[in-house]
């Protein structure tokens, strides 16, 4: 896939993967891939990404239903971070918040700025 020649992975050889609402263009979260998952996600339209973690592929919704479908993808100046527009089924967070930045400075601290979602 050509594409994917124009993408400067780290030597870890990933990139990040920045997910935001297509609708509201709220930041959703920030994951990586590597070139398996990033072919995958431009495959398929559904976002994969890769685990740190876990070391190993992750198909964002697989075992929470919170599955994420790629409307346009987008490369930034430097080649070494994508942004997904995308549509979000559920919270994108592990947390069950819909977003996985719920949380905002307040002084010296950070303090919980949204609501969970139900369920």
């Amino acid at each position: 896939m050509q594409l994917l020649d124009s993408i400067q992975f780290d030597d870890n050889g990933l990139v990040a993967a920045i997910a935001q609402d297509a609708g509201t263009n709220e930041v959703l979260m920030l994951a990586w891939m590597d070139r398996d998952t990033l072919r995958e996600t431009l495959e398929t339209g559904r976002m994969v990404y890769y685990s740190r973690s876990r070391k190993k592929r992750w198909l964002k919704g697989e075992t929470s239903g919170h599955f994420q479908y790629v409307k346009s993808a987008h490369l930034d100046c430097d080649g070494d971070a994508v942004l997904f527009k995308i549509t979000q089924q559920g919270a994108a967070c592990h947390e069950n918040y819909r977003s996985c930045f719920f949380r905002a400075r307040d002084g010296d601290v950070w303090k919980i700025s949204a609501e969970k979602l139900a369920g």
